[in-house]
């Protein structure tokens, strides 16, 4: 995939963010070619190799995403109720740092608490998958990021009651 500097970016593990800059850098007596990726107030090196579409992609278009919102308010997985276990799946969906793994999260975490009580894990797993999902939210519909908030609980009260 080819970036260039301004363009917003979804990174796998941090989220939106936006290329400052394509540099050259020495690593382990290796020169590459590098994006400068500005995530929140976090500036990650990724390099442009052959595992780049694993690390960055662009925002999900508008259609696309509206199509994956319908997840949120959709019929959830059941989650173990093993701690470790539970952990351990979240983590393997969220792998890939696609918006379809966030809204299954986001929705299955949603649906959990319904039933079980959330360990501090949970919340904070929770509390960045929404982070993730609401600021590519706002991207991808051009909305801000308090209206995205809102129909995200919207959707996931829908759910509860459904």
């Amino acid at each position: 995939m080819d970036f260039r500097t301004g363009d917003q970016v979804i990174h796998s593990t941090y989220g939106l963010g936006q290329v400052q800059a394509i540099e050259e850098r020495t690593v382990n007596n290796t020169t590459a070619l590098y994006y400068m990726v500005q995530a929140a107030d976090l500036t990650i090196w990724v390099p442009a190799d052959e595992n780049v579409a694993r690390r960055l992609r662009r925002p999900t278009d508008e259609a696309r995403f509206r199509e994956l919102l319908l997840l949120l308010s959709g019929p959830a997985e059941p989650l173990p109720d093993d701690r470790r276990q539970r952990n351990t799946q979240l983590l393997e969906i969220l792998e890939d740092g696609q918006v379809e793994s966030l809204c299954k999260v986001i929705r299955d975490l949603s649906a959990y608490q319904h039933t079980h009580a959330w360990n501090d894990y949970d919340s904070a797993l929770m509390k960045r998958a929404i982070r993730k999902l609401v600021s590519e939210w706002s991207v991808s519909l051009s909305v801000p990021v308090r209206e995205a908030e809102t129909e995200l609980n919207h959707l996931l009260n829908a759910n509860r009651k459904g």
